[in-house]
């Protein structure tokens, strides 16, 4: 009996948003009996994880076919092939493309190459894939992907490719479907967020985008922005943090670590004054911005006053929700080969990272007691705040919908209402 294809995710938002368009993609050509897993590669552990994820569904599914796409089957495609476990490999740029998954259908499935992935930097357009309403209450929309740095830790461009933009005037009618359809929040996700226009005429800027998105969907309620790079924000961006209350005062800083010598040895583009320098601005021009940031622990090379460094930058940038990643080497990447710091030490930095981004988000949420916030309900008990804290209602709301209630306590993690 045919059964639909079962889909896995592993990694990042925008793995998520695509595993739904190759949802559309698979029932559109008729694949069925056959589990896809759409991979990670940011880190040695998430290639580790796939692998024993793609074991466990084999065992699980004995008469399915097990398809392997994303980041690392992208990085990676022999080590998935070789694996017995394994019928098909699909690149990045070909789990988008219709033809693909119309080769895996069942008349066709068994005469469809095995490993089908070819190479990602000759790529130069985004995937006609854009999908309409991936989230329940919130639409993300994917409006770049790829990355044109080279970040000495990273393996994601050879995963993505270089960088690519969705036009404007796109992204502009895909919103405006999704807030016809009843969203109320839409946010926009890339790999290199901030480096949209850069590919497309006239050369427009993140901060474009934003402001027209907001001008011509006026009926939309909430705009959110994923994670940036602070060091390539731009004025028109900037101007909108300051006069459109319609977009987030949440920012996600794509920031690493808080040491000049060890931002230079992760070929990073900015200093640490320079990430200090943007959150004040930012703070500056609209008071109740709050941010989260990626931070690296335990860089190769990284000495306790380097790591204390990055410890400073959580109070000088006034960050909130951290993402502490506690280093491990990446084979592929040139940070692979310097000097290692010592495991226990990067787990103990990470830990002492993390506590410092606990006391950060009590702080921040001390500061939300007695007060009424406006908040976009996730379930009947459950919203987020416009500065993305976590909230819990005492009694139902409607899903989907903004609301204003008081804030009453807190748990040290979320609010309650």
């Amino acid at each position: 009996m045919a059964n639909p294809p079962i889909f896995a995710t592993l990694g990042c938002r925008l793995n998520a948003y695509e595993t739904e368009a190759m949802k559309e993609l698979a029932a559109s050509a008729g694949v069925e009996n056959a589990v896809v897993v759409n991979t990670c590669a940011v880190t040695a552990e998430a290639v580790r994880k796939a692998r024993q994820d793609i074991r466990r569904l084999r065992r699980d599914n004995p008469q399915a076919k097990i398809i392997v796409t994303g980041c690392a089957a992208q990085t990676e495609p022999e080590t998935f092939a070789a694996m017995a476990e394994v019928d098909h490999v699909i690149g990045n740029t070909e789990k988008m493309q219709p033809d693909t998954w119309a080769g895996l259908a069942p008349d066709l499935i068994g005469e469809t190459e095995r490993v089908i992935v070819d190479d990602i930097m000759s790529v130069t357009e985004t995937a006609g894939h854009l999908i309409d309403g991936f989230g329940r209450h919130r639409a993300y929309v994917q409006v770049q992907n790829g990355c044109d740095h080279r970040c000495t830790f990273c393996i994601i461009p050879y995963g993505r490719g270089n960088s690519r933009s969705v036009p404007a005037g796109v992204v502009v009618d895909q919103i405006k479907r999704l807030v016809d359809r009843g969203f109320n929040e839409v946010v926009l996700t890339g790999v290199d967020l901030t480096s949209w226009g850069a590919d497309l005429p006239a050369t427009p800027r993140l901060g474009d985008l934003v402001r027209r998105i907001l001008k011509l969907v006026p009926d939309l309620p909430r705009l959110r922005i994923s994670s940036i790079d602070s060091i390539e924000a731009d004025d028109a961006l900037m101007e909108a943090i300051a006069t459109e209350p319609r977009l987030m005062p949440h920012l996600h800083l794509s920031l690493q670590a808080g040491d000049d010598m060890i931002l230079k040895r992760m070929k990073r583009r900015h200093l640490r004054d320079d990430a200090i320098r943007f959150c004040e601005e930012a703070i500056r021009l609209r008071p109740d911005m709050t941010f989260g940031a990626d931070i690296i622990a335990g860089f190769p090379t990284e000495t306790e006053a380097m790591f204390d460094n990055s410890l400073k930058l959580v109070e000088e940038c006034h960050l909130t929700w951290l993402h502490v990643f506690p280093y491990s080497p990446r084979p592929g990447t040139p940070a692979a080969k310097m000097p290692q710091v010592n495991g226990r030490a990067i787990k103990d930095r990470a830990a002492r990272l993390r506590s410092a981004g606990e006391a950060r988000v009590a702080a921040h949420l001390d500061a939300q007691l007695g007060h009424e916030r406006v908040i976009l309900t996730e379930g009947p008990r459950m919203g987020r705040t416009e500065q993305f804290a976590e909230v819990h209602f005492d009694r139902d709301q409607p899903e989907g919908q903004i609301i204003t209630a008081r804030i009453t306590s807190h748990d040290g993690k979320s609010l309650s209402a």
